[in-house]
């Protein structure tokens, strides 16, 4: 299941959020920029756009459905929308993996942002993932944002744990979204529609505790055919034998959450602490290297398997 959230039809979860902005922007009291900030996977991004596309077809014949927070099929502007083809709309979509295009996609935004909206309406700059901006594509957005323009939003959305600049902070209204527990297993539930999370190891419910993370946890079981009630020792033994590490780019970017989490279950079988800890560092310290300059990380869980399974 791959719900972007440029096609989710319904947003779950907060409905006085959605409810007030909603209310601000009919009174034209929505504040022109915004940063949406939160931890990953709690729906931020499928709660902007549901905002976007309710401003976008207020005049159209089927318009956003905000008593049910969903929106139709046939949406004239969902269908722009998910085709990233819609003209009032400028995304910006940064990616940790490459971010070399960043200062002439802030130059195409500028060129966006001087030119007259489409029919008269309102112009939305959407920025997801905006802590990976860089310090060149930060000042361009600083000296956008600040000239005033009542028909010209920014809506920015921010994984909280990578802090953005102070600057671009002041010049934005921050909204912190967050979800309590019963929500996000409602989410969880309405996402999966199946036992996937009741029969899912409490091994992984502590690690992940957030809809959008549990959903790419349950994509990457089914791809693979692995057993939902796999335990972490069992999940780490299968990412070696069958060389996951090398073929998943889910592995390769939780292989060090997954190694950590692996140590917290085993602290208390080490009756000396300090070689625990001195191990611990030693293997997250060397994963987060790998991953940080691209380095062969093998070597690395052979030794794993070596030094802390087998040993």
């Amino acid at each position: 299941m791959n719900l972007s959230p440029s096609n989710n039809l319904n947003l779950f979860g907060y409905n006085e959020f959605f409810l007030n902005l909603k209310n601000l922007h009919d009174k034209n009291l929505l504040p022109n920029k915004i940063i949406f900030s939160g931890t990953s996977g709690i729906g931020k991004s499928t709660f902007v756009y549901h905002l976007i596309n309710y401003i976008f077809s207020k005049n159209e014949d089927n318009k956003y459905n905000f008593k049910n927070n969903k929106i139709s099929e046939d949406n004239y502007s969902y269908k722009l929308l998910a085709q990233n083809c819609h003209p009032n709309l400028f995304i910006i979509t940064n990616d940790d993996e490459k971010n070399s295009g960043q200062v002439s996609k802030v130059r195409e935004m500028i060129n966006f942002t001087n030119k007259s909206s489409f029919n008269n309406e309102f112009k939305i700059v959407l920025i997801d993932n905006v802590e990976l901006l860089n310090i060149n594509s930060i000042n361009a957005l600083l000296k956008i944002v600040e000239e005033p323009n009542s028909k010209l939003y920014f809506f920015l959305i921010h994984n909280n744990s990578v802090k953005i600049l102070d600057t671009l902070n002041s010049r934005c209204i921050k909204f912190r979204m967050f979800l309590q527990n019963s929500e996000k297993l409602e989410i969880i539930n309405n996402l999966l529609n199946n036992n996937f999370y009741s029969e899912l190891n409490a091994d992984f419910k502590t690690m992940y505790n957030s809809p959008g993370e549990i959903l790419k946890l349950y994509n990457f079981f089914k791809e693979q055919n692995i057993n939902d009630s796999i335990s972490i020792e069992e999940f780490i033994n299968l990412i070696i034998e069958k060389n996951l590490f090398k073929k998943s780019l889910f592995i390769k970017k939780n292989l060090g959450a997954f190694i950590e989490l692996y140590f917290q279950k085993k602290i208390n079988f080490y009756k000396s602490k300090d070689k625990f800890y001195n191990l611990y560092k030693y293997f997250i310290f060397k994963i987060n290297e790998c991953n940080k300059y691209n380095l062969d990380i093998e070597s690395i869980l052979i030794e794993f398997e070596g030094k802390i399974i087998n040993g």
